[in-house]
């Protein structure tokens, strides 16, 4: 009787604490004309906004909207046409995920963003010449998990092609990259890179080599760290960090910027924007609020 007791309280607190929340979905991100509709008035999703089960959800041709359940499991919806809410919380897998504890985090990150954006200073250090600015980190974040990072730049003055260079901490040559774009994908696991623990960087321009960045850090995580990220995004789940979808990419973005690992994040909004280029608004929010890009002058 006991033990029938205890397993009916179990359940209770869990119904009570997971399925008795008042809403299914959160909006994590919205493109195009979507609404839903909540008793009988329809209005624009928006980001942050709730989907309680007995709504409805209306997309436009073309549009996207991603959600994340109540019980942390993410969801994409591309097709164009109205979709009962109640039905996409069906095809949700049971169990339950910390997601919650990131998209709490991407959502508020996402609100002061937008709210800071128009009076944000956009602090970045440029080289000396003042013409090429990286979007990396200072070096106390410039710490990288994966073995992929994915650099980005903007020039005021000369144009492309650029020259990237990596260097060691002795300043000896590892490589070297002609590029047209402003943008390079740097496989950390190279022969060239594999060995080093910290990776120097620098852009120029081919037309005019005064015209060049400082140079930006790339810092290995040691082993103790590594295993400690790894523990931590198996805890996600395997779905969010194995499933190529643009919204688990925008997930694992911001997991990594809640641990300031701001390199593996922009490598992941680069993955994210691929699959959806909707995402390139939030990344650009994330750039912004971050300091790693200057904010547009007044």
């Amino acid at each position: 009787m006991k033990n029938r007791s205890f397993l009916l309280a179990v359940g209770l607190f869990f119904s009570v604490s997971v399925f008795g929340q008042d809403y299914a979905f959160r909006v994590m991100a919205s493109k195009g004309t979507n609404e839903v509709k909540s008793g009988d008035s329809w209005q624009a999703v928006k980001p942050g906004s709730s989907l309680k089960t007995g709504d409805e959800l209306k997309l436009a041709e073309n549009s996207y909207v991603g959600l994340i359940h109540v019980s942390g499991k993410p969801v994409e919806v591309r097709d164009a046409g109205t979709h009962k809410v109640a039905d996409l919380a069906k095809n949700i897998q049971p169990g339950q995920s910390v997601l919650n504890k990131y998209t709490d985090f991407i959502l508020s990150s996402n609100a002061e963003g937008k709210k800071n954006k128009l009076s944000a200073t956009g602090a970045v250090h440029r080289g000396s010449s003042g013409d090429i600015s990286v979007f990396l980190p200072e070096n106390q974040y410039s710490d990288v998990y994966q073995t992929t990072a994915i650099v980005n730049w903007e020039s005021a003055k000369a144009g492309g092609p650029y020259v990237v260079v990596l260097k060691n901490m002795f300043d000896d040559e590892l490589a070297k990259y002609e590029t047209p774009e402003t943008s390079l994908k740097i496989n950390l696991a190279d022969a060239a890179l594999a060995n080093e623990a910290a990776i120097l960087i620098e852009v120029s321009s081919k037309a005019d080599p005064k015209s060049k960045s400082e140079q930006k850090l790339i810092k290995k995580m040691n082993p103790a760290q590594t295993e400690k990220v790894k523990k931590d995004l198996t805890d996600l789940g395997a779905d969010v960090s194995t499933t190529e979808t643009a919204l688990n990419k925008y997930i694992l973005a911001g997991f990594y910027e809640e641990k300031k690992l701001y390199i593996d994040a922009i490598t992941s909004f680069e993955q994210a924007i691929k699959l959806e280029p909707s995402y390139k608004e939030y990344y650009e929010d994330f750039l912004l609020r971050n300091k790693l890009k200057a904010a547009p002058q007044k």
